[in-house]
């Protein structure tokens, strides 16, 4: 073997051979090695299958970290299957707006169907602080307005989505309005809330709202952002359509209305009607000095029972208690009594409470002020004898026609729209003529004929509020009014004022049953409405029940 050989046969260092150098030979049939600044991802393709045909990019599913081409804001896939299945929804376009939100507030959020139309582009996206903000003024206008919790709720929901927030939740409760939206299940949710600090009625404002509403949830309206701000800030802005004194003198002609309903006379109407404008008058001096309404309730309580009592001090031969109970129709809470049971009876537990015991003060605040009124002249010797008013005569045609115009004046009182005036009070009108038919002519107890003439004021106002898509409170709060347990009320206090406490206290419970058979009358016969509605959801089965706190 030669020497060369041999230096052949010896191994080598490192840097003369390394283990990843290709043997000679094979050199040119390796590609060279690319840097290490050229990385490549490990989701591309091989360099030898650069040939091969690929699938067209509309096929494409791209990175399992981009959005997928066929998604769509609006047509997004349900994020789970519930464990009885997707329930199918019809909602149908012809139902009112309130209809259609109060079943999907009554759908858990996962079988909610999406928004079938947006107000804005959806490449621009909704802007989600302004639509939140124009949704709580919004919710705030209809709460302070004596709305219930659930319309509320319903009409914030509708505003929602109808701008794309369609994963979002409305709370409502006496004097908080919260709106929560979770734009997906991986991202931070936005809250806002507004606090409502003044109540006051305005049917006309009322309504207004409701056509913003409506005209921000139709599909083929668009509305946006801007004009509903704008149209917000007009609705604010108007005056109210009666005066103060329109006011006062739509107050007394309630109670001198009311006091010819329950058998007064001429001189008791023109009692009556002083009694009750210088109550009111009385009560507007206390508002402006910054007093609570409970102290406003008392002061506007005592100039009708003090008339009542002078007249029969002096002699004069006139029913007092007809004046008395006049004035009293003119103060009771009726509205608030039915905005609260009515959220009881829908769930709305804490806003309930909240109003009832709303209700409860502003009563209080009556009994005290005709109380004190009583007792002195009862001291000075007024006779006032409850039995007098129970045998008033029965006169059909002069007590519908009081109750007629106990409601329009009633609807005037709730600053209603002189379009709904007229349908009012001949709502009311006929609450009365069954209210006498079943109580004076067929002797059915009081409550239940209450209870009765009140489900007919509830049917009459939804279903007419449905045809016009407008709230129902227009419609049934003034036709309530000569249903309110005014006598009840007054023979109570009477009683206590004479020491005969236990006839007092069952006079109290006999006006506080009639004002519960008022309330449940008019929720039953709303809900009795929807019999003749085509509502959605019909499709999908059975009508949710509004909040189901036990198991079945």
């Amino acid at each position: 073997m030669t020497e060369p050989e041999v230096e052949d046969r010896k191994p080598q260092s490192d840097e003369a051979r390394s283990a990843f150098i290709p043997p000679s030979g094979v050199v040119a049939q390796v590609p060279p090695v690319e840097e290490e600044s050229s990385t490549t991802s490990e989701f591309a393709l091989p360099r030898g299958l650069d040939a091969v045909p690929q699938a067209p990019a509309a096929e494409s599913a791209g990175s399992a970290f981009s959005t997928p081409r066929t998604y769509s804001a609006r047509n997004a896939p349900p994020a789970f299957t519930p464990p009885g299945g997707v329930p199918r929804v019809d909602l149908t376009k012809d139902a009112p707006w309130q209809d259609r939100m109060r079943t999907m507030l009554r759908m858990p959020v996962a079988e909610r169907p999406v928004p079938e139309a947006v107000q804005k582009a959806e490449d621009e996206g909704p802007a989600v602080p302004r639509v939140l903000d124009l949704t709580l003024r919004i919710g705030e206008l209809l709460l302070a307005g004596g709305e219930g919790a659930e319309d509320v709720e319903a009409a914030m929901f509708a505003v929602c989505r109808s701008y794309g927030l369609d994963r979002c939740e409305p709370n409502v409760t006496f004097t908080l309005l919260s709106l929560s939206y979770q734009p997906s299940l991986v991202e931070d949710p936005v809250t806002a809330s507004r606090v409502v600090r003044r109540r006051g009625t305005d049917y006309t404002r009322l309504a207004a709202v409701y056509r913003l509403v409506d005209d921000i949830s139709d599909d083929e309206t668009e509305v946006s952002l801007e004009e509903s701000y704008r149209r917000l800030a007009e609705i604010r802005r108007n005056r109210h359509p009666y005066s103060g004194w329109v006011l006062t003198l739509a107050t007394g002609l309630l109670a001198g209305a009311a006091s010819v309903l329950v058998g007064g006379g001429p001189l008791v109407f023109v009692a009556a009607v002083v009694g009750a404008m210088l109550g009111d008058r009385l009560a507007w001096l206390c508002a402006g000095r910054g007093l609570p309404e409970f102290y406003q309730f008392t002061a506007a309580a005592m100039p009708a029972a003090a008339i009542g009592a002078a007249l029969t001090i002096a002699d004069v031969d006139v029913r007092a208690s007809a004046v008395i109970t006049g004035g009293l129709f003119a103060l009771l809470p009726g509205r608030a009594l039915v905005a609260g049971v009515q959220d009881g009876l829908t769930g709305y537990y804490i806003t309930a409470a909240a109003r009832l015991l709303e209700v409860m003060y502003f009563y209080v605040g009556i009994v005290i002020g005709v109380l004190v009124i009583l007792y002195f002249g009862v001291t000075l010797g007024a006779e006032l004898n409850p039995e007098a008013a129970l045998l008033s005569a029965e006169r059909p045609l002069w007590q519908i026609g009081a109750s007629m115009l106990l409601t329009l004046t009633f609807a005037v009182l709730l600053q209603q729209e002189r379009s709904t005036v007229l349908i009012v009070t001949l709502n009311g009108g006929v609450a009365w003529s069954v209210y006498g038919a079943m109580h004076y002519a067929g002797e059915i107890s009081a409550v239940a004929s209450t209870a009765v003439a009140a489900g007919l004021v509830g049917l009459f106002g939804q279903l007419m509020s449905r045809y016009r898509f407008a709230s129902a409170l227009p419609y049934t709060t003034a036709a309530i009014g000569p249903l309110l347990p005014g006598s009840a009320t007054y023979f109570g206090l009477l009683a206590i004022a004479q020491n005969d406490v236990d006839k007092g206290l069952v006079s109290l419970t006999k006006a506080a049953a009639l004002a519960m058979a008022i309330a449940i009358g008019m929720n039953l016969g709303s809900e009795i409405s929807r019999l003749f509605m085509r509502l959605p959801g019909a499709a999908g089965g059975a009508r949710r029940a509004a909040k189901r706190t036990r198991g079945f």
